[in-house]
């Protein structure tokens, strides 16, 4: 088992029956670029520390040759950066496998199962046959009669000679209405996140890697957006996950719901949710004329209050909110409770252990709900 002393991470090497010195090496460096918010230098550094203290690498295969093999394998690319110097970054082939293994980490314990998982239990227009034969009746689309039975009903109610295909004989076969789930996933990146010696931003990048990889992948009809708030809100790209830092920031709430909202508007589909991943209270916000108003002291209900209206607001629209508050202080509680009330969605308080257990756990259920 390795520990790395700054971050804390773990990584049991040659977990597999076989394992060459690169996938053993590549497995590390994932996870330490997911803790270096990409940056490839450092997360070599880290890499080199370890195989100073576990002897990851032999004579014969080196941390260079590692590095040389990234390069070979369309994992790396050096480029000239905007300021003229030469960097290395990371290709999108290697964001997706950071994504994968995100996946695998959180939710390896999940058995795959084949296309139509998860429907709703209603009956009716849809694309997922479900084996269920009934009458024809007037109405039904022509594209869901079946052709093989409709035909063996006109030949035993007509007889073999020569087709005679009636209204009669038409068999229509049930298909089932797929709930699609539009979701927004709003991640806190103020300053707290990295404060009082708890790096709580990684395990939350790695929770939105894992479940942006499960939408795509297990559900593509459904649409999963990612926004981060701090003294602001704003959107950002999938591939742009294992970057993410936090900044000098307070918590903007209420900018995040707003922006949340407004990408759900946008939405066709019935089934919309906002999942928030937060580990403080609210302690800022914009005002019309541009200025912030902040207040790190305390809950302050100026800001609160704004945060209430926009759970309620959430609630008209139909969209639940489900805060996953991955800290424990009595006032926190308060506050969260207090905003759950107001939009009627849910609440976890938790730690960063099983955050992602929770996560996708509450995304299963709520795609069981009926399309209303």
């Amino acid at each position: 088992m390795l520990r790395h002393s700054k971050t804390g991470f773990i990584f049991k090497p040659y977990e597999k029956p076989y394992q060459t010195p690169f996938e053993v090496l590549f497995e590390v460096f994932k996870e330490l670029i997911v803790h270096t918010s990409g940056d490839f230098d450092e997360a070599i550094d880290w890499l080199r520390e370890l195989d100073k203290e576990y002897d990851l690498t032999t004579a014969e295969y080196t941390i260079d040759d590692f590095i040389e093999d990234l390069k070979r394998k369309g994992y790396i690319l050096e480029e000239v950066r905007g300021d003229g110097s030469k960097g290395t970054n990371l290709t999108a082939k290697t964001e997706r496998l950071i994504r994968k293994a995100a996946l695998e980490q959180i939710f390896g314990k999940i058995k795959k199962s084949g296309s139509g998982n998860h429907k709703t239990k209603r009956s009716g227009l849809g694309d997922e046959h479900t084996g269920a034969l009934r009458e024809y009746q007037f109405g039904d689309g022509l594209d869901k009669i079946s052709i093989t039975e409709s035909i063996k009903n006109a030949q035993i109610n007509n007889g073999i000679d020569g087709l005679n295909l009636t209204e009669q004989d038409l068999v229509i076969e049930e298909t089932q209405f797929k709930a699609q789930m539009s979701t927004v996933l709003m991640i806190d990146i103020s300053h707290s996140m990295i404060l009082y010696g708890e790096d709580r931003i990684t395990p939350a990048k790695k929770v939105a890697m894992a479940l942006t990889e499960l939408i795509t992948t297990r559900y593509p009809k459904d649409t999963i957006d990612i926004l981060v708030f701090g003294n602001d809100a704003w959107p950002i790209q999938i591939k742009d996950l294992p970057y993410l830092t936090v900044g000098p920031f307070h918590t903007n709430t209420v900018a995040g719901l707003q922006l949340a909202m407004d990408l759900l508007r946008r939405k066709r589909n019935t089934n919309k949710q906002i999942f928030m991943i937060t580990d403080g209270k609210p302690s800022c916000i914009k005002e019309k004329n541009g200025d912030y108003y902040m207040n790190s002291n305390g809950l302050d209900p100026y800001i609160t209050d704004k945060c209430y209206s926009q759970a309620a607001q959430a609630r008209k629209l139909r969209i639940p909110i489900t805060t996953f508050m991955i800290a424990q202080d009595p006032y926190l509680q308060q506050f969260v409770r207090k905003f759950t009330e107001a939009n009627q969605g849910k609440a976890f308080y938790t730690g960063l252990k099983g955050l992602g257990e929770m996560i996708f756990e509450d995304y299963e259920n709520n795609r069981k709900k009926r399309i209303k």
